[in-house]
């Protein structure tokens, strides 16, 4: 096997331009799949961040009766003392209007307390965030998503701006003495006005403008590594157990629809990389047609060593190696190619894009079986030619 690889070598560097361009083709198309398989990583990877930000790794209970009372600080409290229960954060939203510098939007207003950067895990631009003086005291400040900020000001360091928010028919003028970038500026850049702007106040300064003296949700953050499927019972026993009337309470486990959305993305990274791969069969037919032409220009090599002893199985393996062997040196430099540019594309966004092990070791199996593939033809006619015909070949 040894001596067959270095005839195929040697036969592989007398025929340089053919080489190259057949090896450059297997490149291209080992490349293409390397660095779209890439960036469908980097973009599941971005995805999961955003959803991690807007919370998207927790529970939500919420009282889903008509005559529901709401939930209280007993029920927060109660639910932070369920174990594995990381923290627990009173929830209040409200859709309304938001308004400053002469323009109205769309908004949606959270009332949130001092929790809110652990349990959906806020990441501040500039100023503060909601903090337990603002939530004691009822404040009218917010923190606004930074799409806000750059919509009006352009600029994300707007702390001490004013906007105006309607409630009850009512324009209240809140102090922004935070901006925040959180998941929904993904789905802003890529819905556009379809996706309201976020605005964090207070849930105490919202409960008075609503006149609801209650929660409408609770948001609750597992300790990591805890199962999702005990929790969901635990969160819904804790609430239920303390109210005297039959309530029904619905538990959202948010990490279910979490794992959904990273499946969907999933399934749409490896779809863009089947794609990029059709590129690659494309390039295993010109292995082919490069291999049919080497067959007719050697037909009377062919028959000289027919002559002297070779077998139909030795020209066999002797071609069949020749195109494996091109399309691993394609696909090795393909693939070297491919990982430095998702390196680069990884350091420049900060996103994850380096291929494991497993999958470097498939893209050369994959190329080697392509190879084998496409040269099996071409290696079998070169066996089954007649020494005494291929002799008489000029």
């Amino acid at each position: 096997m040894f001596e067959c690889i270095k005839q195929s070598l040697r036969v592989i560097g007398k025929s340089r331009l053919k080489a190259f361009l057949t090896v450059g083709g297997i490149a291209i198309g080992v490349s293409s799949v390397v660095i779209i398989s890439s960036i469908g990583e980097m973009g599941k990877s971005a995805v999961d961040n955003q959803l991690t930000d807007m919370g998207m790794d927790s529970f939500v209970v919420t009282g889903t009766e008509s005559n529901f009372d709401g939930l209280w600080e007993d029920d927060l409290e109660t639910l932070k003392s369920v174990p594995d229960v990381r923290n627990a954060m009173p929830l209040i939203n409200y859709f309304t209007e938001i308004s400053s510098r002469g323009e109205n939007s769309p908004a949606m207003i959270w009332g949130v307390n001092e929790d809110a950067d652990d349990v959906i895990e806020l990441k501040t631009v500039s100023g503060r965030l909601i903090n337990k003086s603002d939530v004691l005291s009822s404040k009218k400040v917010c923190v606004v998503d930074e799409q806000i900020a750059m919509d009006r000001y352009k600029r994300n360091t707007i702390v001490g701006k004013e906007i105006g928010i309607s409630i009850n028919g009512r324009v209240e003028n809140f102090e922004v003495i935070g901006v925040v970038s959180n998941g929904v500026n993904l789905l802003q850049n890529m819905f556009g006005d379809l996706v309201p702007s976020f605005v964090y106040i207070p849930y105490t300064t919202l409960s008075e403008e609503t006149n609801n003296r209650y929660f409408t949700q609770i948001a609750v953050k597992l300790d990591d590594e805890t199962d999702s499927d005990s929790a969901f019972n635990a969160l819904s026993h804790a609430v239920l157990c303390q109210r005297d009337e039959k309530t029904e309470i619905r538990v959202e486990n948010l990490l279910k629809q979490k794992s959904q959305m990273n499946k969907i993305a999933d399934i749409t990274s490896k779809a863009l990389s089947i794609v990029a791969g059709i590129s690659l069969v494309v390039s295993g037919l010109s292995v082919m047609t490069v291999m049919l032409v080497s067959v007719k220009e050697r037909t009377r090599e062919i028959g000289i060593k027919k002559s002297i002893g070779a077998k139909n199985y030795d020209i066999l393996t002797e071609f069949l190696t020749e195109s494996v062997l091109i399309t691993l040196i394609g696909g090795i430099i393909g693939l070297l190619f491919g990982l430095s540019v998702s390196a680069v594309a990884g350091f420049i966004t900060g996103l994850p894009s380096f291929m494991g092990i497993e999958g470097i070791a498939f893209v050369l199996i994959f190329v080697m079986a392509i190879g084998a593939l496409f040269g099996a033809y071409p290696a079998y006619k070169a066996s089954k030619l007649n020494p005494v015909e291929a002799l008489r070949s000029e």
